[in-house]
């Protein structure tokens, strides 16, 4: 735990709604049309979903939102934290989810970003799993507009110590390996050998994305037929280097 910082389960109204304050403030949008809804939490709890809200003091600084899945599974719906706070929230998940009997974990982000996937893929130990193309179709948020809503599916294994499932920091070997294709920005996209690929992201998209959607685009797609031509030979993503190369390994157990 974070010095300073609780966490707790949310179930009153007004608990609630700072929460979906919380979101719309994360993903710029009005706070009269949040991503989450007040009114949408509540009914997620009642139905025997979590949110978790992380306190500094007295002000609201990271929550999240999951829900019970089939066959000890549970689904993270979405986790926003400042920074520092994030790993706080998704152990208060994990220890929820693993008190009512759930092995497994699974939540999607945007691949592009590479400090979110640095986080799943290192720090948690999750391995991602499943590429969605378009997942949510066009968004307006202040974050996301302008872009094609691509996911990656990471899976946690719960029954594991976290950040203990064998993901690498860095592609150390990449350096050694081929360049089999381009970035958008001229620069070596992709390095393979036998076992893995190695893919690189942009330094920022949502920067990039604000100054040069266009280049974001070229970005979005050209990654996009990495992951999918990747997974599809049997790779999964299994770590992310401080500067921004992907690892996917071939054959990686969820």
């Amino acid at each position: 735990m974070t010095a300073g910082v609780t966490i707790r389960t949310v179930h009153d109204v007004a608990g609630l709604a700072a929460v979906a304050d919380h979101f719309s403030d994360v993903w710029h949008t009005p706070r009269t049309a949040p991503p989450y809804p007040a009114e949408v939490l509540h009914s997620l709890v009642h139905a025997g979903g979590a949110v978790h809200a992380a306190h500094e003091g007295q002000r609201l600084a990271g929550a999240s939102v999951a829900v019970l899945g089939p066959e000890h599974s549970t689904y993270s719906l979405v986790a926003a934290a400042d920074r520092g706070l994030g790993h706080a929230v998704k152990l208060a998940q994990r220890d929820w989810a693993v008190g009512l009997g759930a092995r497994t974990m699974r939540w999607t982000f945007d691949p592009l970003v590479g400090r979110n996937a640095r986080f799943n893929l290192v720090k948690l130990g999750a391995t991602g799993t499943e590429y969605l193309v378009d997942f949510y179709g066009p968004m307006t948020d202040g974050v996301n507009d302008g872009d094609e809503s691509d996911r990656l599916t990471v899976t946690w294994d719960l029954t594991a110590p976290p950040g203990a499932c064998g993901a690498t920091d860095g592609h150390d070997a990449g350096h050694r390996a081929p360049v089999v294709r381009m970035a958008p920005d001229g620069d070596p996209l992709v390095r393979r050998d036998g076992t893995h690929v190695w893919c690189r992201v942009p330094e920022d998209i949502v920067k990039l994305r604000a100054a040069e959607p266009a280049l974001a685009l070229r970005w979005r797609r050209t990654v996009r037929d990495v992951f999918l031509e990747a997974f599809a030979e049997g790779f999964r993503a299994t770590g992310m280097s401080r500067d921004g190369w992907y690892t996917l390994t071939r054959g990686a157990a969820a």
